[in-house]
């Protein structure tokens, strides 16, 4: 059975490790309102994704 010969220092499996973190969520304003939305995803201030309305919102 294959063992380690010497303990994982504290900084080695660190740098090991900096690639298991979330990825950054992507946000850009929307063409129509200008409000911050995820792109590819209808704005859930205005409703509209690309040049349709796709869900209708409550104003207030």
């Amino acid at each position: 059975m294959a063992v380690p010969k010497r303990r994982t220092s504290k900084s080695r499996k660190r740098k090991r490790r900096t690639h298991d973190r979330a990825p950054r969520v992507a946000i850009q304003p929307c063409p129509r309102c200008g409000d911050p939305r995820r792109p590819h995803h209808v704005c859930p201030t205005c409703g509209y994704y690309g040049e349709h309305r796709r869900i209708e919102v409550e104003e207030g």
